[in-house]
């Protein structure tokens, strides 16, 4: 009978170091002195206080008139273009250009080496680039742009820093090269237009390519969504829990976005077809629709812009 419960008893301790040792490997104490990293509660702090600005800002400001900012637009818009270059770069370096990193399936290193620490610090910094895009809702805001304030934006940056604290803090590494490179390239190109369009209306015929983003976006989502399927199907060690909430979180992403370009661009195109038979001028309808630009309302083209993230 002692023998017995001596075995059980060191059967238990021995579960028992096993979860400490997991338990503290997935602490991550590599980034756990990172700023913002030690708890969870600034971050969620941070969106709470972004939220509220979002909701009583737009009251502070309704009867107010707009801000003009744009030097202070063209500024943030082209640091935002630099801080996107430098992280798709070092993704680049880390992950894609790794000749020891298995694109495919990544297992999790949680090791001090110069690669795995180099690309969990990219992976902070593009956590730290989704607190630093709250500034896009607040550019709304003060310029009174409250209908380019839609549920999908305020979705997507109130939860993206939700989302990569816990990549931060738990799996800086691994699978989480894939989503973080590539939304990082989307986000060059669409700074890049932004800072274009807040050159003025001058600019409007180098931004054709507006609706080729929204593409661009949800062929990143899906790409995501294929990779992280495909990850948890081989199971290679990245943690299968992260893989099935990026797969919840990136489907949500679709849904919103395919709306969004239902919207946007296929409802628009199809009422510009009936309204082109109608008018009888079926040329200059048809491709104002398709440009975005609807009898010359550049406004409204901005407009349908700048909903994207």
């Amino acid at each position: 009978m002692d023998d017995n419960m001596t075995t059980i008893s060191n059967f238990d301790v021995d579960m028992s170091c096993q979860r400490q040792n997991n338990d503290d490997k997935l602490k991550n104490p590599r980034t756990s002195g990172w700023l913002l990293m030690t708890s969870p509660w600034p971050t969620v702090s941070l969106v709470i206080l972004y939220l509220i600005l979002v909701i009583q800002g737009q009251r502070w400001m309704r009867d107010r008139k707009a801000l003009e900012i744009k030097n202070g637009l063209m500024v943030y818009n082209f640091c935002l273009v630099l801080l996107n270059a430098y992280i798709f770069y070092e993704f680049l370096m880390t992950s894609w250009l790794n000749p020891a990193f298995n694109k495919g399936c990544q297992t999790m290193d949680y090791s001090t080496n110069e690669l795995p620490l180099r690309l969990a610090k990219v992976c902070w910094w593009y956590y730290f680039s989704k607190i630093i895009e709250f500034m896009d809702t607040f550019f709304f805001v003060l310029r009174k742009k409250n209908q380019q304030i839609s549920f999908l934006h305020v979705y997507h940056h109130s939860t993206m820093p939700l989302l990569w604290w816990i990549g931060v803090k738990f799996v800086p590494g691994g699978e989480s090269y894939l989503s973080g490179s590539i939304n990082s390239f989307i986000h060059i190109l669409m700074y890049t237009y932004y800072f274009l369009a807040a050159m003025g209306p001058h600019m409007q015929k180098f931004l054709w390519w507006k609706r080729y983003m929204t593409a661009l976006q949800l062929i990143q989502f899906w790409w995501i969504f294929g990779h992280a399927l495909y990850s948890l199907y081989l199971s290679c060690g990245y943690p299968n829990g992260y893989n099935v909430a990026l797969i919840c979180y990136v489907m949500s992403h679709i849904l919103l976005f395919s709306n969004f370009y239902y919207r946007t661009y296929t409802k628009k195109a199809q009422s510009g077809k009936v309204k082109a038979r109608k008018d009888g001028a079926p040329d200059r309808v048809i491709k104002g629709a398709h440009n975005g630009v609807s009898n010359g309302n550049i406004n409204r083209c901005n407009a349908c812009v700048n909903r994207m993230l």
